[in-house]
């Protein structure tokens, strides 16, 4: 339950959607794998694809002493490039959860979001985090230590690139004079922020349109939602709109599995995703077994 304190619950619009996490670093490159994978989750009712972003990995032989989660043997498509792929095979929703902002060129990340959310007729929610490798930071050529700072500005022009047909603005990290998009996204495209840090839930509540929690329901994430309210509410939003993004990991358990389901619905969740890697599934049909229990527990159908 929330704090009385907070004043606060989400206002559900319907029933909590729920979706996967794209096994990135398990089913490689083979491009028939991603749609068998993409069309069989469709099929069995689940509501949105969700996948997450390295561009570059780090190679231990060269960083010794590497504690980082992922490494240069790490298999990761492109999201975007991705996700332009799936807009031709299935109906589902496309998230990024999330890409690292900072670390990529802001207008052509507007750009790439712009294409995604047109070919897939606006279903695509663009995720956004500011990572945690610096090893990756320096390849791409961008500043990890004002990586935070940096994000806010850009998600400012990005709103303005998808909604004005031209551009001119000065800030501390950009500068475009009389430039735009074409197309134009038909819209403005969510914005939900990736959040593990008090600052990171001021911007989701200042910024975002929903934010992606890092932790399971509980005490944890009722201080952290505070936080996220808190800062909507000063900024003059309405906290109560934002959505949220819980995540729930397959271990082998499907009782496990629903009951992780179940908590997220009634901590007020919005969107929930179903996480298959690390789990010991080695082949398409393996993660997508697994997620037909799941569906099932669940109740979903197409």
């Amino acid at each position: 339950m929330i704090p009385e304190a907070w004043g606060f619950a989400f206002r559900q619009t319907g029933p909590m959607r729920i979706g996967v996490v794209f096994p990135q670093t398990e089913l490689g490159g083979d491009p028939g794998a991603l749609r068998s994978y993409a069309q069989a989750v469709e099929e069995l009712g689940f509501t949105h694809i969700l996948a997450y972003d390295h561009v570059l990995g780090a190679d231990p032989a060269v960083h010794q002493g590497w504690q980082g989660p992922y490494d240069v043997h790490t298999t990761f498509h492109e999201p975007f490039v991705m996700f332009g792929f799936l807009a031709a095979v299935t109906t589902l929703e496309l998230v990024t959860g999330v890409i690292i902002l900072p670390q990529r060129q802001t207008a052509l990340v507007a750009k790439q979001a712009a294409e995604v959310d047109l070919l897939t007729n606006g279903r695509f929610r663009l995720g956004i985090g500011v990572g945690w490798n610096p090893v990756e930071y320096e390849a791409l050529g961008e500043n990890f230590s004002n990586r935070g700072r940096r994000s806010e500005e850009q998600v400012d022009v990005m709103r303005r690139l998808w909604t004005e047909q031209t551009v001119t603005y000065t800030g501390k990290h950009h500068q475009i004079t009389g430039a735009g998009l074409a197309p134009l996204p038909t819209r403005s495209i969510p914005v939900w922020f990736g959040a593990a840090s008090e600052r990171a839930y001021a911007r989701a509540g200042r910024l975002g349109d929903g934010w992606f929690p890092m932790m399971e329901p509980g005490p944890a994430l009722d201080d952290a939602r505070g936080h996220v309210v808190k800062a909507a509410e000063d900024a003059g939003r309405d906290a109560a709109a934002l959505g949220m993004e819980g995540r729930v990991t397959w271990v082998g358990d499907p009782d496990k599995a629903a009951s992780g389901l179940t908590a997220w619905k009634d901590a007020g969740a919005t969107h929930v995703s179903v996480n298959t890697m690390k789990a010991g599934l080695a082949t398409v049909d393996d993660h997508v077994a697994a997620l037909a229990r799941v569906a099932a527990d669940a109740g979903l159908h197409r």
